[in-house]
């Protein structure tokens, strides 16, 4: 029986590509999955996408609010009654002008969408986890954390706050029976990013699957002595 029988995993921005793909991931192995992202309608293709003995139910939420996250999280607990995984999968990609002529609105838009989403779910995610004394985080941040790039300021920026969000939490917890780690994927293999680099080599790239099974690797017991990292998933790209 796979470990992840039984266990209650949330996956952000599960109506996306790698949010899918992990919940799939997830199901195959047993998990009882709850479904956020802020579209209802994909939200429900996905779910009736999962194989049909899958115990999973789909919240729509506003991962930006702090209100519309903790309401979810505690219709998710009553639902499923406890959190034993939080996969922080939900984000955003914007290009931009240069730094200087960037607005407010791009700059909050990727701090809200990549940062603020993660902050605000591990925030309410937390107490249950640490009540239950055990518990597994992993975020999504990516390879542009790294290094700032021209053109994608505050882009870069969300996703190092990923980063730093990760390791604090990880301090913070690391004798409280949980584990917080986040990825570093480079491009994915997507429908939208082959439509918007035609003539790229989508062989090099990572595919939505492989990064699920990496998030399954630091969800599992096998990285119980994982915190605190940021695993580079660039495939050959």
């Amino acid at each position: 029986m796979s470990e992840f029988q039984g266990r209650v995993a949330i996956v952000t921005g599960a109506a996306g590509n790698l949010g899918a793909a992990l919940c799939d991931a997830l199901a195959v192995r047993g998990a009882r999955i709850a479904m956020l992202d802020h579209n209802q309608d994909a939200l429900a293709r996905c779910q009736a996408a999962l194989p049909a003995d899958t115990d999973a139910e789909i919240f729509a939420t506003d991962l930006i609010d702090a209100n519309s996250v903790a309401t979810a999280i505690a219709t998710v607990r009553e639902r499923f009654g406890t959190i034993d995984i939080l996969a922080n999968v939900a984000g955003g990609f914007s290009m931009g002008p240069s730094l200087e002529d960037t607005p407010d609105k791009t700059w909050n838009l990727m701090m809200d969408l990549n940062a603020r989403s993660v902050f605000n779910m591990c925030r309410a995610v937390m107490p249950i986890m640490r009540d239950a004394g055990r518990g597994r985080i992993v975020n999504v941040s990516a390879r542009a954390a790294l290094a700032g790039k021209g053109h994608m300021g505050p882009y870069c920026a969300s996703k190092a706050a990923v980063i730093t969000l990760t390791e604090t939490l990880a301090a913070e917890t690391k004798h409280a029976g949980i584990t917080v780690n986040c990825i570093l994927p480079g491009t994915v293999d997507t429908p939208q990013n082959r439509s918007s680099m035609p003539d790229q080599d989508h062989t090099t790239w990572v595919s939505p699957a492989a990064l699920a099974d990496v998030i399954l690797f630091l969800a599992s017991d096998a990285a119980r002595c994982v915190t605190g990292a940021a695993i580079p998933v660039f495939g050959r790209s």
